[in-house]
């Protein structure tokens, strides 16, 4: 089936990034329908509203569309090697798309060639007064007598063109993108959007945007082949802030491991083994917690001790939402990314950095050592993607429904009224013009982070009492000591807290009330 070949890895999801034209502005209004009055709200609205206006054969607009988004959001995939296909509903389309696309091009100076397929001769004396075909010099002039397909196989040529052609049995694995302006029902849709579904090296993301076909009608087709598909609905973009935030705040990770492993990334000198040096001690960290936690509820049932299985099956199940939210976090950053402008590559940083945490992550699948064959250095190309000038919404497949509430899942009340705790406390402790996000991050991933791979601290919290590891000096000396460690890239709060005494008395208060801190560390001493 096709989902069992998509599974397996053996075809890609198609539907995983596919846009509807007449649902692009809905995304970027939270899902709502705009009038004229409510759009004079901001230019950039405007503008979005403008495009969408646009009458729906206004070909010079559509191509336009198709330039720019190739440029901003296919072009740059697979090393640079990425192709698209537009897909155009006669042969006079396609000669009009043609000269119109090569025009747009031209103008703008861009660096890019098409090609367009059609078969026999076009008569379009507004276009021109000679019959147009497929080798006319007017549209193919680079050709020269050459097969289409094997002129597409290389590097000369990034856009192909075609009109009832090329939509069944054309075989590039390149092709990453897809422009249809054509209506398509039944296995005529799965047959064409199927043209993006080959695998190549590194190519894991497929887009699709629409102009003429109903995404519920796309998605009825593909039940019919693969009945789990799904196109998911309108999700706000502001959510992915509120994951990124839950995740940063697990303290399952801490910046410095991030950036560690994004350097090595970016740097194109970089070897495979370098990746798998940064990346494999948080995943060797976290599959030993859910190791030590599953023997630990192991044991507690075995003991008939309910409270401590419970609170094993917990430290289980937040190990396994947090490989959720990370997948949660690609999975919408992937296709927010490409309409909105977060202004801040450290969201572009996480997606690098989960991507390939995630993958390492077997939980429940234990072996000895991590199995790093999932890791694959590709050198990916850190950017801010500043705003867009046309501005997409892709809709996600896989049954990933709109993302109402930042990484759902069982765990999350009781993380979230934890993590409102902590802020609540430390917003009383730092002055200046930190957000809650800062304070929260400084708190319960960094200071917190640092302290649980004290072994210091470790041995305290296996031979005393939380009253008496409370009082203990090696408490506050290591306190200080996380908090000088974490100067340079936290350094507003770690001044203010090296200069307060309050301060510091504070922040060791949240932490052993609020974040589990000695439960932690005492959990640790046993399974040394």
């Amino acid at each position: 089936s096709m989902r069992q070949a998509i599974e397996e890895g053996f075809i890609l999801d198609v539907l995983k990034n596919y846009t509807s034209y007449k649902l692009a502005y809905k995304l970027a209004n939270g899902g709502e329908e705009f009038d004229d009055k409510e759009v004079e709200r901001g230019a950039a609205m405007k503008g979005l509203m403008n495009w969408v206006r646009l009458h729906p054969y206004n070909i010079s607009q559509k191509v336009q569309i198709v330039v720019e988004h190739y440029r901003e959001t296919v072009a740059m995939l697979l090393g640079g090697k990425a192709k698209a296909m537009v897909v155009v509903s006669s042969r006079l389309e396609a000669v009009r798309w043609q000269l119109a696309i090569e025009k747009y091009i031209k103008e703008k100076g861009y660096p890019l060639k098409t090609l367009v397929a059609f078969s026999g001769e076009v008569n379009d004396k507004e276009s021109g007064p000679e019959p147009f075909k497929e080798s006319s010099q007017a549209l193919n002039p680079g050709l020269k007598g050459r097969d289409i397909r094997e002129a597409f196989k290389g590097d000369e040529y990034q856009i192909l063109l075609v009109a009832n052609k090329f939509q069944t049995g054309f075989d590039q694995p390149l092709l990453c993108g897809m422009y249809v302006d054509k209506r398509l029902d039944g296995i005529q849709a799965v047959q064409t959007l199927s043209r993006l579904n080959r695998c190549y090296p590194g190519k894991e993301d497929t887009y699709v945007l629409d102009f003429v076909n109903d995404p519920e009608e796309i998605l009825a087709s593909f039940k019919v082949y693969y009945t789990t598909a799904s196109l998911s609905d309108v999700t706000d973009p502001n959510l992915i802030l509120d994951l990124r935030s839950k995740l940063d705040a697990t303290g399952y990770y801490d910046d410095f491991e991030v950036e560690r492993v994004v350097n090595v990334e970016l740097n194109p000198k970089s070897k495979q083994s370098q990746l798998e040096a940064a990346i494999k001690p948080v995943a060797e960290r976290l599959l030993k917690q859910y190791e030590n936690a599953k023997a630990d509820f192991n044991l507690a049932r075995q003991n008939n001790d309910d409270e401590t299985a419970k609170a094993a099956k917990e430290r289980m199940e937040a190990l396994q939402l947090f490989k959720t939210d990370m997948q949660t976090y690609l999975r919408a950053y992937t296709f927010l990314s490409q309409i909105f402008d977060y202004g801040n590559t450290d969201f572009e940083k996480r997606s690098i950095f989960y991507r390939h945490l995630r993958r390492l992550l077997k939980f429940g699948r234990e072996r000895e050592g991590v199995d790093l064959s999932q890791v694959k250095l590709t050198h990916h190309n850190l950017k801010n993607r500043g705003k867009q000038q046309m501005q997409l919404h892709d809709k996600d497949g896989l049954q990933l429904d709109p993302i109402s509430e930042a990484g759902s899942g069982a765990v999350q009340e009781k993380l979230k009224a934890r993590l409102s705790e902590i802020i609540e406390k430390v917003n009383d402790l730092f002055t200046g013009e930190l957000s809650e996000n800062d304070k929260l991050v400084y708190v319960n991933n960094v200071i917190l982070g640092k302290l649980l791979e004290s072994e210091t601290l470790v041995k305290q919290a296996g031979s005393n009492s939380k009253e008496q590891f409370a009082n203990s000096p090696d408490l506050g000396s290591e306190l200080t000591e996380a908090i000088m460690n974490a100067l340079d890239a936290h350094n507003e709060m770690s001044t203010q807290a090296l200069n307060s005494e309050k301060i510091k008395q504070g922040l060791k208060d949240i932490l052993l009330n609020h974040t589990n801190l000695y439960e932690a560390l005492r959990e640790r001493s046993t399974s040394a």
